[in-house]
Parts: C-alpha cells; sequence; structure tokens
C-alpha cells in the first residue's frame, strides 16, 4: 500500500514552501518519523519526516515551491525492508558486539586495511568535504597535503581562512549565471531593503593596523616604480584585497532581479577620483584577473 507525505503546516499564514533539500534518495528504505526532507519557508527550515516505512518515491524536484498540505512523495509500505533495516535493538546488539571483538582481536590487520588505501588526487577528506561545502569553495580549486594529494581538513581551513593563490585567470571572464532564491532568502531580501529606505542607517567604521602595509610599500615602492614604471600606491592593496575577498564570497559581487539572485563570474570594482571637473567614479573591469601593477597602472 502507498501512502502519500503531505506537507504539514509549519506555522501560521504560511501558504507555500520549499523543498531545499532529499535527505533520502528516490527508491531508499526509510523508517518511520526518519527525516526524508528539508523544508523552508520563509521563516525557517523544518524537516519533513516519513509517517511509515517503506520505499521512498520522490514526486517533487528539489527547489520547486509547494503548497501546504501537496504530494510530495508517496512511501510504498508493502515494500521488503532491505536486511538489517528493520532489525530491533535487542537483535542489533549481538551483532555490534561481535564485530567489537572482531576488532579487538585483530586492530594491527584493521588499521593496515585502512592505511593502505589510495584515494584520488584531489579527494577532500570528510571533514575537509564539509568545511569546503560550507564555505561554497570548490575542491579541484584546493591543493591537497595528504596521501596521494588527498584534500584534508588542514587544507580546506586555509583555503576557508583565505589563503588563496596569487595567480589569476590568463583570460577574462564576463560570464554570468543565475540561482533561484528560497521564499527565505527573497523575505530577508525584500526587508532588508524596506529598513534601508524606510529607517535611519548607522555606519560602523573599523580600525586596522596598517603597518605591515607601510613596511611593505616602503621596502619596494622604489624597485616597484623602477621595474614597473608607477608607484606602488595603497589602492592597489585596497583593490586586491576586495578582488580576493569577492572570490571568497561571491553572493556578495551578486545582485537580485525578481526571484532571482544573479551571480557574476567576473569582478569589477569603481574607484573614486578627483578630477577638475569633479568626482568621478571610472570602472576597473575584471579585477579578478589584474596584478598589483596592472591595477596601479589603470588607478
Amino acid at each position: 500500500m502507498a501512502v502519500e507525505l503531505k506537507i504539514p503546516s509549519v506555522g501560521e499564514s504560511i501558504t507555500q514552501v520549499t523543498i531545499a533539500s532529499w535527505l533520502k534518495a528516490d527508491g531508499d528504505y526509510v523508517e518511520m518519523d526518519e527525516a526524508v526532507a528539508e523544508l523552508e519557508s520563509d521563516k525557517a527550515t523544518v524537516e519533513l519526516n516519513a509517517e511509515k516505512s517503506g520505499v521512498l518515491k520522490i514526486l517533487v524536484e528539489e527547489g520547486e515551491d509547494v503548497e501546504i498540505g501537496a504530494v510530495v512523495a508517496t512511501i510504498e509500505t508493502d515494500a521488503a525492508a532491505p536486511e538489517g533495516a528493520s532489525a530491533s535493538p535487542k537483535e542489533e546488539g549481538p551483532k555490534n558486539e561481535s564485530k567489537v571483538e572482531a576488532k579487538v582481536e585483530d586492530p594491527k590487520e584493521e588499521k593496515k586495511e585502512v592505511s593502505d588505501t589510495n584515494y584520488a588526487t584531489g579527494t577532500p577528506s570528510p571533514a575537509a568535504a564539509k568545511i569546503l561545502a560550507e564555505k561554497g569553495i570548490n575542491a579541484t580549486q584546493i591543493k591537497g597535503s595528504g596521501k596521494n594529494g588527498r584534500i584534508t581538513k588542514y587544507d580546506a581551513m586555509m583555503a576557508e581562512a583565505g589563503a588563496f593563490s596569487y595567480n589569476t585567470p590568463s583570460e577574462p571572464s564576463r560570464e554570468q549565471h543565475r540561482e533561484k532564491m528560497s521564499n527565505l532568502r527573497k523575505t530577508v531580501a525584500r526587508r532588508l531593503v524596506s529598513a534601508k529606505n524606510e529607517t535611519a542607517m548607522l555606519t560602523t567604521f573599523n580600525e586596522v593596523n596598517m603597518k605591515p602595509i607601510f613596511d611593505i610599500r616602503d621596502k619596494y615602492k622604489d624597485k616597484f616604480r623602477e621595474v614597473h614604471g608607477v608607484g606602488l600606491g595603497f589602492m592597489s592593496f585596497f583593490t586586491r584585497a576586495c578582488a580576493l575577498s569577492l572570490e571568497k564570497y561571491p553572493k556578495v559581487n551578486a545582485y537580485i532581479d525578481g526571484d532571482e539572485m544573479v551571480m557574476n563570474d567576473f569582478i569589477d570594482i569603481s574607484i573614486a577620483v578627483s578630477s577638475p571637473k569633479g568626482l568621478m567614479v571610472p570602472v576597473m573591469r575584471n579585477v579578478e584577473n589584474m596584478t598589483m601593477w596592472d591595477i596601479e597602472n589603470e588607478v
């Protein structure tokens, strides 16, 4: 018998939610009350639990908006459970104990098996994969320091901290791509714009120690001018730092168009310039592709 899995009411005044992600794949066997999906409303994210045990059949894809009460999946309760899936705690107890005893009897053999595992170059460890996924960093951009080039947790943390390579792409890009905003993100965007238009805004100033920049500039400014024919100013440091930050947090370099977020694969930065005719703000294109001397020349 197939049991329908419907979207429950997740709060007052909420009429629809977004299927943020399916925690189980189509055809997986699920237990009763097991979380199978995450639902995102304009207020919070909640889990959708299985009402019965059985095989899950997904009817609605991730990212789609559905009304409260809509059927998003079915559970075939007559399907046979896979071996070990529905075992009772009493049945599982002796099996687990026997496994533990086997491990204790010959720990060297298990250790050898793990150490001999061959990982493909650029494959992140589970801990590293989690860090990279949370920060939206592609594993192909990280050079692993582990065995056979595996990406370790330390490698991921260094990437998370902003340890970027100074190398830049050989050809500039002007590509864009769009991401559909969830109900929660649309509500946040709408209310932030409303707050900006309707309330007084406060500007915050943060102090930072610029002595290392002063020291670098004093040490290399003469050599820099000799080699590149342009002075080493502070603007190139600021601009380069902004470019690296936008590469790490690409959503800051995006804009909203209707219900979608337009992501730029390029970084354009404006710099205010005082001219005889007044203040002008020319735009430097593809700053992510510029070196320090390129920036100084452009300025």
